[in-house]
């Protein structure tokens, strides 16, 4: 601990602090404009000067160390004056009106401060100086001026960014936050002294730059130079929430700003009978909107980051085509709309009906990755309790599932071994099926900054991604060779002696088996099989064994295959046969895609699982003492066993809770086929999908995760709260108050009253030990990861520090090869890879109702400029693609990233409907879609 005085005051502070840290930490505030808690500190704009006794000239405060025995004087009339001097040169170009036309700024603040404008009235109002025609998205070009400082630019071309550098002082903020965190390097430092200015790299305007929209320039900026638009548009929040980021598996934490408006109307007072309206005229409300979405600097998966969908793309919650009233489908086709006492009664009507004739096994519940833990535990919950069936599942089906099944069978828990925060710790990152920058951006950044810093990087995907620059490895393998080539990195340690000897001796079964078995992958062996070369498949694997701890991330390039479950298993192999497991930095981690896919798994929505994916036979004791009821015992059908047992007429209804199983299911047409012959389609949702509008019978509007309570589960087991923070639109409701109402409509009240959260949560807590200490209470203070059997438990960061759940030791698993029927033929000579893109976020629910569509307006399809050559396509001409099983048409992007023979497009758009062209083939263990290779033909489409 370090003693010293500030002014004049006796502190104790923990080594390894600044000089600024140590003040802040006392309750002394010192301007700053050049520092971020989030940036190594620079000193540029020294504001921050103080005082130390004894030391001959003032030191930055940010820049200089805390030591023993220092007596600090932070406000001198001197350094008062010096700064005073410092912000008035700052101001001299600054367009000072603006300090009251546009949202309060630090600079702003610090101007008053010091008597350089005058003191502001009714600041934290915002004058709408911006809200006009104008600050809507423009493409045009900026506008350039030539000012005493030189060159400054007003950019309106962004659709969320509106940039007006006259405001910028060259405090750098801006450039050092795109470099340090981000790793974009998109603003850049043009020419020098009093003509300094600050540009994106595009050297105009900032949507044409390298900018991928992360709005981390504009949360540092502290002058007003960068600003979000939906601020400038709709003025500044009245309130913020804290919040978890409804996108992918990542579990960013976010602080949400809403904005209430006041009107005046006439409201029936709360309570009063309907028949006498006590009515109160001129009321005024508070109608509420989400104005902007702030990262939560203390959160410890994002550490103060964002990407563009968590920070940007939260339109979709106010878009003009959201349902909120419940609706039925009419015998004419038409919907209409219905009271819930209505939908209610005919859900719970046709339900029991179904059962009636065909039995439970006749009906299915879809729990939704987009829908809390509690919503989710309560859908398996009503399936397995009110209609009898384990017929339920969630879309972790057709992403991870093969990650689940494989890591359960090898080391007895199917989740994350570590934590994000180890990708700091590791000497080496292997990222396998994962473009993790535009996936799961917050990751990549991290995985990008520690290759920065000196960490290895190997990168295995058949394409170049944006991490491919940052790597020492790139492992360009052909499409559906997983199991090949992760076979000849394992035989490669093997054979030159690389494994973790005393690891293995003590935590590691069948390794003579696996010996003699594996060095028939020797990487001269496959390589031309893999199409990696033998030589570079040596060097990844030397990497691996020897460079430790050595952390693997991986994504849905590893499970969307008929070997994806095997191809899992293969990476727990070189995990544990390198002693890369249970040690800070190592691990098998999968980069869940979406924000609740794990947890919604997790609570039960599987047909062999309960909470806490226990077997249904290992748990059946103690879920009927909870529930009260008996748990079934017929085995449940997955999603795709329920489309394959409506196409056989066995299968009759379907409540789908947030998922649009039509648009992204494999192989559509037997998805339709299948659908044709249900009886009964519950559609919950907050807009009219694909599945809705060609199947559904009944609509049930539900709330967006801004619009209620409970928690979600992230990629690293990570249990974090999600707060309401606005009033759920219209009539919808969340999906557990759904879930119960349809319960009760069917007569079973015990166990589904309409309780809040936390009271669901804390019945969780009871059937799954693992999370019995994770209460409420403690996540105020931050998620924590399970197991967390107690609440003075810490929770677990590190899996399998000592043994495993199911023993001492991990089997090594000898995988053979199977060769997808996907195979390339003179009349189909493409392999066709399909996932997502930085802008869009899975079946475009919600990304494509915000301005995300500005920044990806289509789907593509990317080929390699050989094949475009070749077949004398142009870029963006449309092209037709089609397989064995369908056809789609889309715009062509002529990609370098793309290797010949070799195709790559997303899957966002109802109409591509790309799932047309996607097979039927599956994971030979838990049935996960082949998505990454079909063989296809492209030509220019008529």
């Amino acid at each position: 601990m370090l003693s010293v005085k500030i002014n004049d005051f006796s502190h104790t502070f923990a080594d390894g602090i600044s000089i600024l840290q140590a003040v802040r930490q006392s309750g002394i505030q010192l301007p700053t404009l050049c520092s971020d808690e989030r940036l190594k500190p620079m000193g540029g704009c020294r504001l921050c000067v103080v005082q130390v006794q004894g030391w001959p000239r003032p030191v930055t405060a940010c820049t200089t160390p805390l030591t023993d025995g220092l007596e600090i004087h932070t406000h001198t009339p001197e350094l008062e004056r010096d700064r005073r001097t410092l912000l008035k040169l700052l101001a001299q170009d600054y367009p000072i009106e603006s300090v009251e036309q546009a949202p309060e700024k630090e600079f702003h603040r610090y101007l008053r401060e010091y008597g350089l404008v005058p003191a502001a009235e009714g600041v934290a109002t915002l004058a709408r100086a911006w809200d006009s025609p104008q600050l809507a998205h423009d493409s045009s070009q900026p506008t350039y001026a030539l000012g005493e400082r030189g060159y400054s630019m007003r950019d309106n071309s962004h659709p969320y960014i509106h940039v007006d550098m006259a405001k910028c002082v060259t405090c750098l903020r801006c450039v050092r936050i795109c470099d340090e965190v981000q790793g974009q390097f998109v603003w850049q430092v043009w020419d020098r002294g009093d003509r300094t200015s600050i540009r994106p790299d595009s050297g105009t305007t900032l949507l044409e730059s390298s900018c991928v929209s992360c709005g981390a320039c504009v949360d540092t900026c502290p002058t007003g130079a960068l600003e979000d638009k939906s601020i400038l548009t709709h003025g500044q929040p009245t309130s913020w929430t804290k919040t978890t980021c409804p996108y992918c598996g990542t579990g960013c934490e976010m602080q949400v700003g809403v904005r209430e408006e006041p009107r005046s109307h006439t409201r029936q007072e709360r309570g009063s009978s309907a028949n006498a309206p006590t009515l109160l005229a001129s009321v005024a409300t508070q109608p509420s909107r989400i104005v902007a979405v702030r990262p939560e600097m203390l959160a410890p998966v994002n550490h103060g980051h964002l990407c563009v969908k968590g920070r940007y793309a939260f339109d979709f919650v106010h878009a003009s085509d959201r349902i909120t009233e419940p609706m039925l489908r009419s015998r004419g086709g038409e919907w209409q709309t219905v009271s819930w006492d209505i939908a209610l009664a005919h859900v719970a009507e046709q339900f029991q009906r179904i059962v009636a004739r065909y039995g439970p096994a006749g009906i299915g519940v879809l729990g939704s990755a987009r829908a809390t833990n509690e919503e989710n535990y309560l859908a398996q919950k009503f399936a397995r309790v009110v209609l009898g069936t384990n017929n339920v599942d969630c879309c972790a089906r057709v992403c991870h599932a093969p990650t689940a099944a494989a890591m359960k069978a090898m080391l007895g828990t199917g989740a994350a071994t570590n934590s994000f925060n180890d990708i700091e710790l590791a000497q080496t990152i292997l990222v396998a099926g994962s473009n993790a920058t535009e996936n799961h951006p917050i990751v990549g950044a991290r995985i990008k900054q520690a290759a920065l810093r000196g960490a290895h990087l190997i990168v295995i995907d058949p394409r170049k991604i944006e991490l491919t620059k940052y790597a020492e490895c790139h492992l360009q393998l052909h499409p559906g060779t997983n199991v090949l080539l992760f076979n000849a990195l394992a035989a490669a340690i093997v054979e030159e002696g690389l494994i973790d000897a005393d690891y293995v001796s003590q935590r590691v079964a069948e390794v003579e088996s696996f010996d003699s078995f594996i060095r028939e992958f020797s990487p001269e062996v496959v390589a031309e099989r893999c199409g990696v070369p033998a030589k570079l498949i040596r060097q990844a694997a030397r990497l691996y064994a020897t460079a430790k701890p050595a952390m693997c991330l991986h994504g849905l390039g590893m499970t969307e295959h008929v070997q994806g479950t095997e191809g899992v298993m293969c990476l727990v192999n070189l995990a544990i046969l390198t002693g890369n497991m249970g040690r800070p930095g190592s691990g098998i981690n999968p980069l869940r895609g979406q924000n609740n896919v794990q947890g919604s798994a997790q609570m039960g929505c599987e047909p062999g699982s309960l909470t806490g994916f226990v077997s249904i036979a290992a748990g059946k004791s103690l879920f009927e003492q909870v529930w009260q009821v008996p748990v079934p015992q017929e085995p449940g059908l997955n999603l795709l066993k329920m489309m394959d047992a409506a196409q056989s007429g066995t299968f009759k209804a379907l409540w789908a809770i947030g998922y649009d199983v039509l648009l992204t299911n494999a192989n559509t047409h037997t998805t339709r086929e299948a659908m044709r012959n249900l009886e009964c389609v519950v559609v919950q949702d907050m807009f009219l999908n694909e599945t809705a509008k060609e199947f559904g019978t009944v609509f049930l509007p539900c709330a967006s995760s801004f619009e209620k309570d409970g928690t979600f589960m992230n990629a690293e087991r990570r249990i974090q709260r999600v707060r309401e923070a606005i009033a759920p639109l219209g009539q919808s409701k969340s999906d557990a108050d759904i879930v119960c109402l349809v319960a009760q409509a069917m007569g079973a009240n015990t166990g589904f009253t309409l309780g809040s959260a936390e009271e669901i949560w804390n019945e969780i807590r009871q059937v799954w030990k693992a999370v019995a200490g994770i209460s409420y209470s403690r996540l105020e203070a931050g998620g924590l990861q399970w197991p967390c059997p107690t609440e003075d438990h810490p929770g677990t960061t590190i899996l399998h520090g000592e043994s495993f759940p199911i023993g001492k030791r991990a089997a090594l698993q000898r995988i053979e090869h199977r060769p997808t029927d996907e195979t390339v033929t003179d009349e189909f000579p493409f392999l066709l890879s399909t996932g997502r893109t930085l802008y869009h976020f899975n079946a475009g629910t919600m990304t494509l109702r915000t301005p995300n569509a500005v920044l990806r307006p289509h789907d593509l399809l990317d080929m390699s400029p050989t094949d475009a050559a070749r077949l004398e396509l142009i870029d963006g001409a449309a092209v037709t693609i089609r397989s064995r099983h369908g056809e789609a048409m889309l715009p062509l992007r002529i990609n370098s990233d793309i290797p010949p023979g070799e195709l790559f497009a997303t899957f966002h758009e109802p109409h591509v409907f790309l799932n047309h062209v996607t097979s039927p083939h599956r994971d030979s263990v838990v049935h996960a879609p082949e998505y990454k290779v079909t063989a296809v033909q492209v030509r220019k489409a008529p």
